[in-house]
């Protein structure tokens, strides 16, 4: 069996499964954000009314309503913190950062688990070797709460294999969005991609992390990395809670798909979809007025270096305001260390709290129907970030730090070379 398959048959208590089955798997984790935690709060107590079988399996961080700007937003919270306090659940307050790095950070997904999030984002922990996807309010309300479980169709497995070496100023955040733009966005509907080959390998944790983070935009249903010693030792630096790793037999992949990264430039996703993804020079030129670290992909202190390379000895464009926006309050530890708080604030940054930051615009980032905002969030819908008529551009924490710089969408190797 593949990996998918030996996960989900164990989760079911079953010797084996196979792609187009249905089975009803213990989940190990529900990770519920403040805007999903309210709504599924309110189906489970006034629809379902049962006990909460497994409260420690189920967090809840607030990482929307970081800031709550109305009396109503603040409401929200409230009701979420006594829906908490009531069933038990690990909550994660304002302030603590992105959903999925407060998980991961704090040890709560493990390799070989089953992880369901009512964040579509959610399969990005296919890095740590879990299985792992967004599941709707009303199956956690359902089905995951009061029983600790859920229901899948069990997915066929596509092999993603990687290979090459990427040449300067080209990041893993590049490589992902390339390959959002190869697969297609409905281009891999209801399959497991598994992420593999020598570049794949060669890579850290946490540069990994963006290429399940890609899933959902290319119709899939999970994503993952097969844990190696990488991921053992990952995982083994933030909990010593024990776990089994789960590797594929190398059978069961119903399609192998191969690319070379070598040779890729630095790539920007363009409006209006996450599928428009061009190599920098044909975006270049584009005038920003946003410029963004944060969401899901971004915020991490990876990206937090790769900033502050660009910005010493740099400002801001004057025309550019530059949001930073940690994925986490250790991140922001981590660079308040090593003086990168402070190298970009002299530059001209702003910081903002550990946060999913802009995305949707719930606490930050509106833009008017004129702006324009480069980031390294993981969607550029339009109306995603206030007016539907407003361009948002996806790129590296690179290509953002120089886009900021040269208040206009700019290849860092301008700079960087």
């Amino acid at each position: 069996m593949n990996f998918v398959q030996k996960i989900l048959a164990r989760a079911s208590g079953r010797a084996s499964v196979e792609p187009g089955e249905v089975v009803v798997a213990e989940v190990d984790r529900i990770l519920l954000h403040d805007l999903s935690g309210y709504l599924t709060a309110r189906v489970f107590e006034e629809e379902v009314g049962r006990p909460m079988r497994y409260p420690d399996r189920v967090v809840m961080v607030f990482d929307h309503h970081f800031s709550p700007p109305t009396e109503e937003r603040a409401r929200v919270l409230q009701e979420n913190r006594r829906f908490a306090r009531r069933h038990g659940i690990r909550l994660f307050d304002c302030g603590s950062g992105n959903i999925h790095h407060v998980a991961v950070g704090h040890g709560l997904v493990l390799p070989g688990a089953v992880v369901v999030g009512s964040d579509s984002h959610t399969p990005v922990h296919g890095t740590l070797g879990a299985f792992a996807t967004g599941l709707g309010n009303y199956s956690h309300a359902a089905l995951g709460m009061p029983f600790g479980k859920a229901w899948f169709r069990v997915p066929e497995t596509v092999r993603i294999e990687l290979r090459g070496e990427t040449g300067p100023c080209v990041t893993a955040r590049d490589v992902a969005q390339w390959l959002t733009g190869e697969i297609g966005e409905g281009g891999a509907i209801y399959a497991a991609l598994e992420l593999a080959g020598p570049y794949v390998e060669g890579l850290e944790v946490m540069d990994r992390w963006l290429l399940p983070l890609i899933a959902v935009d290319v119709g899939a249903k999970s994503a993952h990395v097969e844990p190696d010693a990488k991921t053992a030792a990952f995982v083994r630096a933030v909990t010593d809670a024990p776990f089994e790793a789960v590797r594929g037999d190398g059978d069961g992949v119903a399609a192998v798909r191969r690319w070379d990264v070598s040779g890729l430039p630095p790539m920007v996703t363009c409006p209006p979809t996450v599928g428009n993804v061009r190599p920098v020079e044909e975006a270049a030129g584009a005038p920003v007025q946003w410029a963004e670290l944060g969401g899901h992909g971004g915020g991490r202190i990876e990206d937090i270096r790769l900033a502050a390379s660009v910005l010493r000895g740099r400002r801001v464009h004057p025309d550019v305001r530059f949001n930073v926006v940690p994925s986490s309050r250790t991140a922001f530890a981590q660079a308040a260390r090593e003086g990168l708080v402070e190298a970009l604030h002299e530059a001209g940054a702003t910081w903002f709290p550990p946060s999913a930051g802009s995305n949707q615009a719930i606490n930050m980032g509106a833009l008017a129907a004129d702006e324009t905002m480069i980031s390294t969030h993981a969607r550029n819908f339009p109306g995603r970030n206030g007016s539907p008529e407003a361009r948002m551009y996806l790129a590296s924490a690179l290509t953002v730090a120089a886009s900021a710089v040269a208040g206009r969408v700019a290849d860092p190797r301008e700079l960087l070379a």
